[in-house]
Formats: structure tokens, C-alpha cells, sequence
């Protein structure tokens, strides 16, 4: 198989285009996907598929989900960040140096790299929105909808330190006094290693997590 490398600037011109940020987000899913089920194959061809259509161009394309969970969102929130769109390049390079070298092993943790470096950037885009937006109602009540998302997709990763780092940031401007505690409670567990939250808020954020979308609103209504 042959790769090409990925650049932080060629990822910004990518999230530029709505078009090639969903072919982007669609290949990477599909790559993550194979990976994630051990079929290296698969993987490979991904790989070079997802290289081919981020130098080239891509065609319109709806973004699909899959086990990993990349949403345009997220690779907006990486490419707007210097710091985590070179780790994200980098990382990325390396899962198709492994994959060329045949070693799955090694493959899949690049994908546990780049789901972390993912969702970290996105962390840090919501603070930086959250800490601009307290006084618009409207904006942080969007804030607020797009990190409980942010959330639910480190739930799926296992990615307890960025969990416990985005409940911080929803606890610091939930308006509810009542869910910014149980926030703050979950974000406590998390750090501490504990793998689920016993509280109100972390049963529902479960009950989320697995498509039981009824709960969104209540979640919503418990912290907002």
C-alpha cells in the first residue's frame, strides 16, 4: 500500500470544504471501523482511500457514524487547533506507516491517539466558546448541547480524562446549581479511575450513550 502524508494545512483546507470534511469523516470512520474489528486488509485499503480523497478532492458525501465516532465537529475542532492539528497529522502518518509495516497492534493504538487528540481539541474548543458565550442564553444553551455530544463520544472511546475534563467544563456553566453538582460529582469519578457514575447525571448520559435518545431533553433540562 502507498501513503501520503497529512499535513496540519492540508487538514484546515479540508475542514474548509464541507464537501471533503465529510468524505474525510466517512473514511476515517470506515478505516476505524476495520480496525477496531482486526482486519487489517480492510484497513489498509481504508487508509489509502482516506490519503487519496484528502489530497485530491473529494466528491460530495454524507458523513456516516461508526465505532469511532469522528463527526465533522470534532475534525473542526482539531483543525482550528494549532497544537492538535500537528498531533493529529502526526498521528495520523504514523497509523499509515504501521499499516504499511503490516502491525495491527501498534495501528490500533494510533486510532486510541487520534480518537484522544480528537476529543481533547474539541475540549479545549468549548472552553474557549463557553468562556465567550456566558452571556447569550441562546449560544450556551448550544455550547451546552454540543459538549454533552462531546461527552457521549468520550463515553464510547473510554476516554475518562477527557470525560472528566468536559463534565468540569459543562458543570462551570450549567445554570441548574443541581446539575452542575452532579457534573462535578461524575467529572470527580472519572478522574479517579472509576468506570461508570452511580449519580443521576451519569445514569442518563449511559442511558444516552447507548441511542435511548428520549433522555437527551432530560438531560438537557437537569443542566440547563
Amino acid at each position: 500500500m502507498s501513503t501520503s502524508g497529512i499535513t496540519s494545512s492540508l487538514l484546515s483546507q479540508i475542514a474548509s470544504s464541507p464537501s471533503s470534511l465529510n468524505r474525510f469523516v466517512t473514511d476515517f470512520n470506515q478505516l476505524a471501523g476495520d480496525l477496531k474489528s482486526g482486519n487489517l486488509s480492510a484497513a489498509q485499503d481504508d487508509y489509502v482511500t482516506l490519503s487519496e480523497d484528502a489530497l485530491n478532492g473529494a466528491t460530495s458525501s454524507t458523513a456516516t457514524s461508526s465505532s469511532s465516532g469522528l463527526t465533522a465537529s470534532l475534525l473542526s475542532d482539531v483543525a482550528s487547533s494549532q497544537g492538535g492539528s500537528t498531533s493529529f497529522a502526526s498521528e495520523l502518518n504514523q497509523l499509515g506507516s504501521d499499516l504499511a509495516n503490516n502491525d495491527l497492534t501498534s495501528s490500533q493504538e494510533d486510532l486510541l491517539n487520534l480518537d484522544s487528540t480528537a476529543l481533547n481539541a474539541a475540549s479545549t474548543a468549548g472552553a474557549s466558546t463557553s468562556a465567550t458565550s456566558a452571556s447569550s442564553p441562546a449560544t450556551n444553551q448550544a455550547q451546552i448541547k454540543e459538549m454533552v455530544q462531546t461527552v457521549i463520544q468520550t463515553m464510547d472511546f473510554g476516554d475518562s480524562s477527557a470525560m472528566s475534563s468536559t463534565m468540569s467544563q459543562l458543570a462551570a456553566i450549567s445554570p441548574s446549581s443541581e446539575g452542575a453538582s452532579l457534573l462535578q460529582q461524575d467529572s470527580t469519578s472519572q478522574s479517579s479511575g472509576s468506570a461508570s457514575s452511580s449519580s443521576s447525571m451519569g445514569q442518563l448520559l449511559d442511558s444516552y450513550g447507548s441511542g435511548n435518545s428520549n433522555n437527551s431533553d432530560s438531560i438537557l433540562n437537569l443542566i440547563a
